[in-house]
């Protein structure tokens, strides 16, 4: 990435968006590089950084096939999965616990055996 524009936060020009700006629209950067940079002063620290990539290069997003959708939901069934109790918890499992709660903490477990 060579030098690019740096603009103040919220005084880019028209054509530009983040990523995250073109996902709302239903596009995507598309191999296209970075064109522009947004920066948001913060206090002591370093500014916040957002690339700005041209809408008028955007793609549209890629459609989700049925592999795909398979694919997510096999992945979020196996995060509901406890390793421990090998229950399906009927939630996300925290990653800071590992386990569902039940496991965690099984001195304060309200689970009937």
């Amino acid at each position: 990435m060579g030098a690019v524009p740096v603009y103040r936060w919220r005084l880019a020009p028209d054509g530009y968006a983040t990523r995250r700006q073109l996902r709302a629209l239903g596009l995507r950067p598309g191999g296209q590089e970075v064109v522009a940079q947004l920066e948001r002063p913060r206090r002591r620290r370093s500014p916040l950084v957002a690339y700005l990539y041209r809408v008028d290069l955007a793609k549209p997003v890629r459609p989700m096939t049925p592999a795909k959708w398979s694919a997510l939901a096999r992945a979020n069934a196996a995060r509901r999965i406890c390793p421990a109790c090998r229950r399906d918890a009927g939630y996300v499992i925290p990653t800071s616990l590992g386990t569902c709660v039940p496991c965690a903490s099984p001195s304060t477990s309200l689970r009937s055996a």
